[in-house]
């Protein structure tokens, strides 16, 4: 199964399904625009990427008030058939598609894999409500949307560990997007796309491809840039006073080093394996 073939067999389906999904998108796009396809792959291929995914001990931890999960973007250091699904949503082919079904005029996919990757959750890891960083790695594109294909196996709802939106802000219920395994999920990146990891509540670990779309253009012509920017959960009070506080100063920063204070780990130094 060549790279060429994951993305054949990706781009067939999606085509498929491309009015279904059009209707999706466009009844959530005055929030959080979002649509999720259900077996993407043929189920063996699915099972394959699960079962290739490096131990947690092999990936990056990052744990904060933030966040707590493993991610790993170096992805020469692993399995080739991980390279191969998360380039497969690079080609130009499915890029065009996603973004016509997403009413976007352009989409560039990112060979850097900038905050892309895999990711892994195990019990009591959790991602909490955030606004994805606005740009690319260099600060020249409109980060735009973001792909999710989730590969455990009988992955159950009551799991957590679970896509959510939270299109009205963290003061009325988020909708829940179950991280189903062999689902695709996509939903676009713009000021208002508040979105979360519920945290896991069984000893599994939810295992999850991730790319990142751009564009030259915002969403909305009210975008503006802004650094990753996480809240508290809205039971968590304490935790939200302390992570407004932290996007704040980061944003000022920000306004000092435009590339950040130091440069973001998070992608894949092609032809370096560290």
């Amino acid at each position: 199964m060549t790279r060429k073939d994951l993305s054949d067999l990706i781009f067939s389906k999606i085509e498929k399904n491309q009015d279904i999904l059009s209707k999706q998108f466009e009844d959530s796009k005055n929030k959080i625009g979002f649509f999720y396809i259900d077996d993407l792959l043929p189920e063996e291929i699915a099972i394959q990427i699960h079962e290739n995914f490096p131990k947690p001990s092999e990936m990056v931890l990052k744990k904060s008030i933030r966040e707590n999960k493993y991610i790993a973007a170096q992805m020469d250091l692993y399995h080739p058939i991980l390279e191969d699904i998360i380039y497969a949503f690079q080609d130009e082919r499915i890029v065009k598609l996603v973004a016509k079904i997403c009413a976007i005029k352009e989409a560039f996919p990112d060979d850097k894999l900038y905050a892309g990757g895999i990711s892994l959750m195990g019990k009591n890891q959790f991602l909490n409500p955030h606004l994805d960083n606005s740009h690319d790695k260099e600060r020249e594109r409109w980060r735009v949307l973001n792909l999710l294909y989730y590969v455990t196996p009988d992955w159950d709802i009551k799991n957590g560990g679970n896509l959510e939106l939270w299109p009205n802000g963290l003061s009325e219920k988020q909708i829940t997007i179950e991280s189903k395994f062999n689902r695709l999920a996509v939903m676009a990146t713009h000021n208002h796309s508040l979105h979360s990891v519920s945290p896991v509540v069984v000893d599994i670990e939810r295992k999850c491809v991730s790319n990142y779309y751009f564009s030259n253009a915002p969403l909305s012509s009210t975008d503006t840039f802004h650094v990753t920017s996480f809240r508290g959960r809205p039971e968590n009070k304490i935790t939200d006073l302390i992570l407004k506080t932290d996007t704040w100063l980061r944003m000022n920063l920000r306004k000092i080093f435009k590339k950040g204070v130091k440069e973001n780990p998070h992608y894949y130094k092609k032809g370096s394996k560290n």
